[in-house]
């Protein structure tokens, strides 16, 4: 009995973070299905035009009554406007994704490099399909701050942004020691992301139910690549642990 009790402290808690692993897995599954429910809904209405009068008012409600080129709040805020929605442009989100899968491929993580580089890139596949799909216009309520030339709906900026600092943001939390760390290397990922796409909106390039949009299918995709990132180093980490026994298997019957 004593030696199965010392075995078993050696073995639960493997078994215990295979646990935890399926029920993240689990849990990520049905916050996907919940994004892409939500998604479609939104899709459906703005398709029905059932959001084009709350879409309108929310941009003019961003600009002077008087003149609607103008925007409202100081000077500065335009300025602050167009430099935050440049994190969400692909030249952007390019150069950070070359930068981050570089510095993988220096640290002999290539699947992991991998994995970045197809959450981008993947990202930006996905929205030009959805786009082609809807061929929403875009607003032409407000005059735009910024010039344009894709279709509207979802947000390619918010899209893109929310999959590529998400996929950075859940990396970060990986070798982030502490909860408090993990918990604002997500924070910064998403607050990116909100930022970026909150731009969009003020600058009058995209409708609000564009970006919202965007930040769902963004997620989702996000989550659609740790899922399957975790499921491949999870087969991984098993085939590891049946090289270890099978290797000492013939120690064990030489003893």
């Amino acid at each position: 009995m004593r030696d199965a009790r010392v075995s078993g402290r050696g073995w639960l808690p493997g078994w215990a973070r295979r646990d935890r692993s399926e029920l993240a897995v689990l849990l990520g599954g049905l916050a996907a299905l919940l994004l892409g429910v939500a998604f479609f809904v939104l899709a459906a209405k703005v398709l029905d035009g059932d959001t084009q009068a709350f879409d309108a008012r929310v941009l003019r409600s961003l600009r002077r009554a008087d003149d609607p080129s103008i925007p409202i709040g100081p000077a500065w805020l335009r300025s602050g406007a167009l430099d935050i929605t440049a994190l969400g442009s692909p030249t952007v989100l390019g150069l950070v994704m070359l930068a981050i899968c570089g510095f993988f491929l220096l640290q002999r993580m290539a699947r992991t490099a991998a994995f970045v580089f197809v959450a981008t890139a993947g990202g930006w596949v996905a929205n030009s399909l959805l786009k082609d799909v809807f061929q929403r216009a875009r607003p032409e309520v407000v005059p735009h701050m910024r010039d344009v030339m894709s279709l509207s709906f979802p947000s390619g900026h918010a899209m893109t942004s929310a999959a590529v600092y998400l996929t950075l943001g859940a990396l970060s939390m990986r070798v982030a020691d502490g909860r408090v760390t993990k918990f604002y290397c997500m924070a910064v990922a998403m607050g990116l992301s909100i930022l970026v796409g909150a731009s969009r909106v003020f600058l009058g390039v995209h409708y609000p139910t564009d970006v919202l949009a965007g930040w769902l299918a963004g997620m989702l995709w996000a989550l659609a690549c740790w899922a399957v990132e975790r499921r491949i180093e999870r087969a991984a980490g098993l085939r590891r642990e049946s090289q270890a026994a099978a290797a000492a298997e013939p120690t064990a019957r030489r003893s």
